[in-house]
């Protein structure tokens, strides 16, 4: 089987080399950037036809080992699964998503470990996509402004009462409440970010002004109690089934006249059709179980229905690749310590994402929107000023 493989895998001219379990090795095309060690020959027959999600999961459970650079390593694989891989057109199953599956999905992710992921992320853990105003800022830098974007796209004023809906490591709750003023009411389901978050609260002496609690979005007040909601990467775990109700939940947490910022990953297809060769049952299976990404058309007229009037869109594609590449290059870079914080299986599932989903932004497998809606007044009327000039003084 292999002898009928490696005449294909030569036409494609890799810079690939190619390491057998008994030690024999062949370079697949000129100056190797990539060793690929196929452990387990059991695999062979598999490799006729690879996805992604196949590569990717050989090299989880250790049937195969790669050396290079993870972003190398990706684009070889991509190269491969396109010539040799067949495309599986198959419309993803809607999942139901219930308060124990949501909770559950949410620990297996977050609480991997509070360490590992600051290894990688920036000084204030912001675990999203970082916005870069010139494309020049290093990690923290553009998070802060992502940050200050976000706020200035709330027209946050001293006072304000904010929501965050998924407030990670309180991040942007900190920023918000130190840098503009407001009174911030963050939940998560994760338990390891909520007790680091409120740790780094209380070292700021902002108890008073951020309060973080472990609460399911539809457990919100509905009380219309909230001038501004914000919620960052917190739709791509709702579920297609529940987007509905969590834009009911927003529009019923916020006043008349306030706004909701809606931060999240958006597939590129309106109907669910795979994109990435495999890459995003790799990522369902091993990353975010149970996740489920909109198109900016669905989470658009959910949020509409909702009785929420969307106002202004942003791209942000090419910031996530940016970030994830920043991301992957800092976990690279202290690999060691890693291993020392999660298992060795945990390290290889999160240097394939980090790096795979940086190359699958840049080649728009998936979109990232900034979404921003106000709740308008009886009359119609809202509060926003008539143009953007405010967010780029």
């Amino acid at each position: 089987m292999l002898a009928s493989l490696l005449p294909t895998l030569r036409e494609l001219d890799l810079p690939l080399r190619l390491r057998l379990w008994d030690g024999q090795e062949m370079d697949l095309g000129p100056s190797p950037t990539v060793t690929l060690t196929l452990k387990d020959p059991n695999l062979i027959p598999q490799l006729a036809h690879p996805s992604l999600d196949l590569l990717g999961t050989a090299y989880v459970e250790g049937q195969i080992d790669l050396e290079g650079s993870p972003a190398e390593i990706i684009r070889i694989g991509d190269a491969i699964s396109q010539r040799l891989g067949e495309d599986d057109l198959t419309l993803p199953a809607r999942e139901a998503h219930d308060k124990d599956t949501d909770a559950q999905a949410i620990s297996y992710h977050y609480d991997l470990s509070n360490d590992f992921y600051r290894l990688w992320l920036d000084r204030d853990m912001v675990y999203s996509c970082a916005y870069f105003e010139t494309g020049s800022e290093d990690l923290d830098q553009a998070q802060q402004a992502k940050l200050r974007h976000l706020c200035r796209k709330l027209r946050l004023q001293p006072g304000d009462r904010l929501l965050d809906v998924g407030c990670g490591w309180g991040g942007l709750a900190r920023f918000a409440a130190r840098e503009f003023g407001a009174e911030v009411f963050g939940i998560t389901l994760s338990k390891a970010q909520l007790a680091l978050a409120r740790e780094r609260v209380a070292a700021e002496g902002l108890q008073d002004r951020v309060t973080l609690e472990l609460m399911d979005y539809r457990d919100l007040p509905q009380d219309e109690r909230f001038d501004k909601v914000v919620s960052v990467g917190m739709f791509e775990h709702v579920g297609h089934a529940n987007l509905p109700l969590y834009c009911q939940t927003l529009y019923g947490a916020v006043r008349p006249g306030g706004l909701v910022m809606n931060h999240g990953i958006t597939a590129r297809h309106t109907d669910g059709r795979p994109v990435g060769h495999g890459a995003g049952d790799f990522i369902d299976r091993y990353v975010f179980p149970h996740g489920e990404l909109p198109h900016l058309v669905n989470i658009g007229a959910c949020i509409s229905e909702s009785g929420l009037e969307i106002v202004d869109v942003e791209s942000l594609r090419l910031h996530y690749a940016r970030t994830l590449s920043l991301w992957s290059e800092r976990l690279e870079a202290r690999l060691g310590e890693a291993r020392a914080m999660v298992s060795e299986r945990a390290l290889r599932i999160w240097r394939v994402y980090l790096a795979g989903c940086a190359y699958g932004f840049q080649r728009n497998w998936i979109n990232l929107h900034q979404i921003l809606a106000s709740k308008p007044h009886a009359d119609g009327s809202h509060e926003l000023p008539w143009t953007r000039a405010d967010l780029y003084r």
